[in-house]
This record gives structure tokens, C-alpha cells and sequence, in this order.
């Protein structure tokens, strides 16, 4: 009895505050009052609820344990994983918004391949997540998210990087084999705003080197980077992996230069903020590459609001039904096709190894001359493919322009994408509750 009058009391209290205490995450049961899931962070149409946040923290601590790296303080892992599930969510409703959908099959593909890795089949996969305690379908849907964001970087950023010639000439011209060593390479970023007052860039700098002054009195760089970056792969250590010196910012190669293997370098500055680099090893340049190019046409049909991804696919069905019936590909590229070749008759040219999505080059490469691929989706829409000629050749001024191309891009995409993510985030709607607990 004495709850009851409790409750009722609290509940007329918060009335007049125009509360509940269901806004609050509680909610009456029989026993008394029961604690309930509550949203902890609201992004544009989406909420992160904090049961979503403790498994998320949960699943890091336990890749963090697995890797025998240190976990960081609870409201450093909060922070990290907090903005980790704000970016997703942008991204996903993004990609939502713009069609970009993953089918069941692609997530199956993935799924099986991941199996393979770990040299099992997907049935045995599936018991062992099971068995450590991972719901199957979350781990689906996690996998679907994770090819999602792929694919929209790819078609937001990667596809719009703009590579001169000049700075081909210029990358060629600069090439040695001092420039094709290759580092494994760690990385901390501090990143630093644009509008970013001297007392701001001041604190920022601070932080940079409490972060350099804590690996070299030897806490770990898993650690710290975990704590202190703010790269995508922060919790994970910023292991950047193998990287061609033509891969890496000049700057990062002029500094790695003079940095012994395990070893720190010194606080590097670039337009995005403090960079810290831990030289994990080196090794020298390899050989030539032979480059298989392929010649190729195709029809894009876009998805939007108005061609739904079955719409384009059936769409494709009947066109190709035409093409096998005798109708001209260039004819039908011309009249339907949504992509700028189109006034071409479709033809993109010849086709180097990584000008193209995945998706497209991976159908591309199974097809033989002349033939017409079926309906196949990727980032950019729905496309009919068909192969004109293909071609293998050692090392020529062709394939190392195309190769200077592809290092280029390498190098100019991850700031890119950093760069728009941020952008994005900006443009977005975000509301944390609870604030002070981060």
C-alpha cells in the first residue's frame, strides 16, 4: 500500500513537469517499479536504445579481450561506441533513403565466406556464434549494415574522387624504389575541426601528446589508441595493416622514413588533425603486375523513389529479351540506359582491375566475349554487362597510369570519407540523452 502511494505521488510530481515514468525508463509491474529499456541518443529518424549501447560495449569488450588488449575506462568505451552507432545509423538511414538495398543472397555470400575463413560451413558457423552467446540474426543484420556502408562509401565518396592527370604525372614521375617499400603501420588520430579556436587547437595538441607520452612509457598502443583515436578502427588498435609508401600521405612516408621499426614517430600535423604513427614493420618493393583489361558496355537502370529495385530489375529482364531477339546493345544503351555512357551506346572502354565496383567486376571478369550478363545491382543501380574484348599485358605506361590511378585514390579516399562522414553528421539530427554518463 505504502508503494502505491509512492508511485502515485512521483507520477502526479512528474505530471506537472510534463514527465512520465516511462520517458524516464521505468515503467509499474507487480513488484514494484521495473527498470525499462530506455533511447539514449536520438538521430534523425532513428533511436540507439541503451540496451543496443551495453551489447555493442559488450561485443568490443569481448574483441578486445580476445585480442589480450586493455580495455579502456568505461566512459572512454561509452564515448567510442556511442559515436560508432550515431555514424552507422546516419549511414544506414542514408543509404534507406536513397535505395540502397542488400539482399538476402549478398548477405548469405558474405556469411558463407566468413566460414570458410574460420574452416567451417555455415551450419557449424551459425552453432559456434550460438554458442558464444551471439544471436545469428543480429550477426546477419550486423553483416548487412557492414556491406550497406560499404557500398554507400563507394558510391558517395570513392566514385566522386577526382584524380588529374598532372597528379599522375607528377605521382610517376616521383616513383623509386625508395617509394616502394611497404610499412605495417599503427595509427592514432586526434582529429581537429576546421572552425577550431587556438585554445581548442591547444587542448586538442595536449591530448595528442598524453597519448604519445603514455605508449612511450610503455602502455600499450591498442590501448591507447582505443582511448585516444578517432579513426573508424580505433578500438581495434588503428592497425592500418600493409600499406604501399605510394598508398600513405607524404607525410606519413616522409616521417616512417626516419622512424625505426617499432618505434613511434613524432606528432604529425595535417589538415585533419594530430596523427600519431607506430612503424610495426617494413619491407621492399615487389615485382611487376600483370594487368588483365577488359572492354566492356553495359545499361544502368538508377533506383529512386519512383523505380523501386524490382521495377529496374524487370526492366533490365525485358531489355535483354529485346538484345537476344537482335535489337543493337549500343541502340538500347542509348534509349534506356541512365548513365553517361549512354550517348556512347554504353561503352565504358577498356576496364582496368578496381575502376569498378565489386559487384560489377566480378560479373564482368565471368563473362565471355559478346556475352550479356543478367540483370546484376551494385551501388549505382541495376545493369545489363557485356564484354566486347579482354586483354592481359606485363607493366606498360597504360598500367602503371592505371596504377598510379588506383594509389591516388587510395590515398585521397579514407580522408575523403572521414571528411563526409563528418559532414554528414553535421547535417544530421542528433540528440544524446543522458549526456553526462559520456
Amino acid at each position: 500500500m505504502q508503494l502505491k502511494k509512492i508511485i502515485f505521488l512521483l507520477k502526479l510530481i512528474l505530471t506537472l513537469f510534463g514527465l512520465t515514468l516511462l520517458s524516464l525508463g521505468y515503467a509499474k509491474s507487480e513488484n514494484g517499479i521495473k527498470k525499462l529499456d530506455r533511447i539514449i541518443a536520438v538521430v534523425d529518424q532513428d533511436v540507439i536504445t541503451e540496451k543496443e549501447l551495453q551489447e555493442k560495449i559488450n561485443s568490443v569488450i569481448s574483441n578486445l579481450k580476445n585480442q589480450k588488449i586493455e580495455i579502456p575506462s568505461e566512459s572512454v568505451l561509452r564515448k567510442q561506441v556511442i559515436e560508432r552507432l550515431i555514424a552507422n545509423s546516419i549511414q544506414i538511414q542514408l543509404a534507406n533513403q536513397t535505395g540502397l538495398r542488400i539482399s538476402d543472397a549478398q548477405v548469405d555470400k558474405t556469411i558463407e565466406r566468413i566460414a570458410e575463413k574460420n574452416k567451417l560451413n555455415v551450419v557449424d558457423f551459425k552453432k559456434t556464434l550460438e554458442k558464444d552467446g551471439t544471436n545469428f540474426y543480429k550477426f546477419r543484420e550486423e553483416i548487412r549494415n557492414e556491406i550497406t556502408i560499404a557500398q554507400l562509401k563507394e558510391r558517395e565518396v570513392d566514385s566522386k574522387i577526382v584524380i588529374t592527370d598532372g597528379e599522375i604525372d607528377n605521382f610517376l614521375n616521383a616513383q623509386s624504389k625508395e617509394i616502394q617499400d611497404e610499412f605495417e603501420v599503427a595509427h592514432i588520430l586526434i582529429r581537429v575541426p576546421e572552425d577550431a579556436s587556438p585554445e581548442k587547437l591547444e587542448k586538442l595538441k595536449n591530448k595528442a601528446e598524453e597519448a604519445a607520452k603514455q605508449i612511450q612509457s610503455g602502455k600499450n598502443f591498442t590501448q591507447v589508441s582505443a582511448a585516444f583515436s578517432e579513426t573508424p578502427n580505433a578500438l581495434e588498435g588503428g592497425n592500418l595493416g600493409w600499406k604501399k609508401a605510394s598508398d600513405l600521405p607524404t607525410l606519413f612516408v616522409d616521417a616512417l622514413k626516419k622512424t625505426e621499426v617499432g618505434s613511434l614517430s613524432p606528432i604529425l600535423r595535417s589538415p585533419n588533425g594530430f596523427h600519431i604513427l607506430k612503424l610495426i614493420n617494413k619491407k621492399g618493393s615487389s615485382g611487376p603486375v600483370v594487368v588483365e583489361q577488359t572492354h566492356v558496355r553495359h545499361i544502368l537502370i538508377k533506383l529512386s523513389e519512383i523505380t523501386s529495385e524490382n521495377e529496374g530489375r524487370q526492366k533490365l529482364i525485358g531489355i535483354k529479351e529485346r538484345l537476344e531477339n537482335g535489337i543493337k546493345f549500343e541502340d538500347m544503351a542509348k534509349q534506356y540506359s541512365e548513365d553517361p555512357s549512354a550517348t556512347n551506346g554504353g561503352d565504358l572502354g577498356w576496364i582496368n582491375p578496381g575502376d569498378t565496383v565489386p559487384e560489377f567486376e566480378k560479373t564482368m571478369k565471368q563473362l565471355n566475349i559478346n556475352q550479356i550478363s543478367d540483370p546484376i545491382k551494385t551501388p549505382f543501380g541495376w545493369h545489363l554487362i557485356q564484354v566486347l574484348e579482354k586483354r592481359s599485358q606485363d607493366m606498360s605506361k597504360e598500367s602503371a597510369r592505371m596504377q598510379g590511378r588506383q594509389q591516388i585514390k587510395m590515398r585521397k579516399s579514407e580522408e575523403a570519407y572521414q571528411d563526409w562522414l563528418q559532414e554528414l553528421r553535421d547535417r544530421s539530427f542528433v540528440e544524446l540523452r543522458l549526456e553526462d554518463n559520456f
